[in-house]
C-alpha cells in the first residue's frame, strides 16, 4: 500500500526531504536538479517538522513513521533499487523531465554555479580539463563538477530508466 498524502496542493516544482534510508535516491533527485534535503542524523519527528516547515514532500520507506507521525505531504517509497525508487517518485509526484541535469551539488544540495578558471584548473584531472561542457562549482561545499565519464554513465542510467525523456548531453 502506498501512503500518499497532501500532494495536490504542491507548487509546480516539488521539493523533497529524504529520510536516512534513501540517501542514494537523494543523489539521483539532485542529478535531476530537484531540491532534495537529506540529513541521515535527523530523528523522525524532526523530519516531519522540517518537511512541514519548508513545504517539502517527505520520502520514506518507513511505514511506521507515516502511520505514527502522519506527515502532511509524504510518499512511501517501495522499491529497493535507487533508480526504481526514482521512477516511482517521478511518476507519482509528476516530476517533469529536467531541462538540464547536474545543476545541484550531489552532496549538499546547493545550486551549482559556473566555475571560474581559478576554481577548477588544478582540482580536476588533467585529461578532463579539455572535455566539452560546463564546469561548475558548489558555492557551499566548494566541490567542483565536470562532464567526465561518471556523468556519461549517470546519463546512460537515466536514459534507461526514463527512455521517453529527452536527456541531452551538455
Amino acid at each position: 500500500m502506498i501512503f500518499f498524502a497532501g500532494l495536490a496542493a504542491l507548487a509546480s516544482t516539488p521539493r523533497f526531504l529524504v529520510d536516512a534510508m534513501l540517501g542514494r535516491l537523494a543523489r539521483w533527485l539532485r542529478v535531476l536538479g530537484m531540491d532534495t534535503a537529506y540529513n541521515p542524523d535527523v530523528p523522525d519527528p524532526m523530519l516531519v517538522r522540517w518537511a512541514q516547515a519548508e513545504q517539502r514532500i517527505l520520502l520514506t520507506r518507513d511505514r511506521n513513521l507515516l502511520a505514527e507521525l502522519r506527515p502532511q505531504r509524504s510518499l512511501l517509497v517501495e522499491a529497493d533499487a535507487p533508480l526504481l525508487q526514482l521512477r516511482q517518485v517521478v511518476a507519482q509526484v509528476g516530476v517533469a523531465p529536467p531541462v538540464e541535469l547536474f545543476t545541484r551539488c550531489l552532496v549538499c544540495n546547493a545550486e551549482l554555479l559556473p566555475a571560474g578558471t581559478e576554481d577548477w584548473k588544478t582540482r580536476i584531472p588533467p585529461a578532463s580539463r579539455e572535455l566539452p561542457g560546463p564546469v561548475r562549482c558548489c558555492p557551499s561545499c566548494k566541490r567542483v563538477y565536470w562532464p567526465g565519464s561518471h556523468t556519461r554513465r549517470m546519463r546512460a542510467a537515466l536514459a534507461r530508466a526514463f527512455p521517453d525523456w529527452p536527456l541531452h548531453s551538455p
